[in-house]
């Protein structure tokens, strides 16, 4: 079963992902997308960490999510991918050439995957058009990750001021 977690900036998307895979009480990995590049990241990442039970298995995956995806999941497990628009960001930032290559292997892989699925991703088509144009490009590439992901999901919810509403 795939779910899209889909939300604002600290809207709670990813505490709600984690409620339901505690809830689902399967083994948990968590597939980290976010990199250190700086402090304020580093921080974040910090915070997350603090907040996860320690038992959970986490595995780093700025690139190749499908791979890693394919690898891990199983039945009777529930993983947990936090980031997709920080894994969209890797990409843009540092691997363009192979962005629409990585999200059409993600989208096809994802049908495929045994166990449960949590995908977290930003919502951020409800926001002000951006000035730059690699950030117009993301929120571009982001709305349409999203659709993508949300058509192959069986579950979609959306998560505002830590409130959960099903889209699908």
């Amino acid at each position: 079963m795939t779910h899209l977690i889909l939300g604002g900036a600290r809207s709670g998307k990813s505490r709600y992902a984690e409620q339901l895979a505690i809830a689902s009480q399967q083994a948990v990995t968590v597939i980290v997308t976010a990199q250190a590049n700086d402090d304020e990241m580093a921080l974040r990442i910090a915070h997350h960490q603090a907040n996860r039970p320690a038992h959970w298995q986490v595995v780093e995956s700025p690139f190749n999510l499908a791979h890693t995806l394919k690898t891990h999941a199983q039945d009777g497990h529930c993983l947990i991918v936090d980031c997709l628009t920080l894994w969209l960001t890797n990409l843009l930032c540092q691997a363009p050439a192979q962005l629409q290559q990585e999200k059409a292997a993600l989208i096809a892989a994802l049908p495929t995957l045994k166990g449960t699925v949590l995908l977290v991703s930003n919502e951020v088509g409800s926001g002000i058009i951006p000035m730059g144009e690699l950030t117009r490009q993301f929120v571009d590439e982001a709305g349409w990750l999203n659709q993508a992901v949300a058509s192959v999901s069986e579950q979609v919810t959306l998560v505002v001021a830590g409130l959960p509403l099903g889209l699908k």
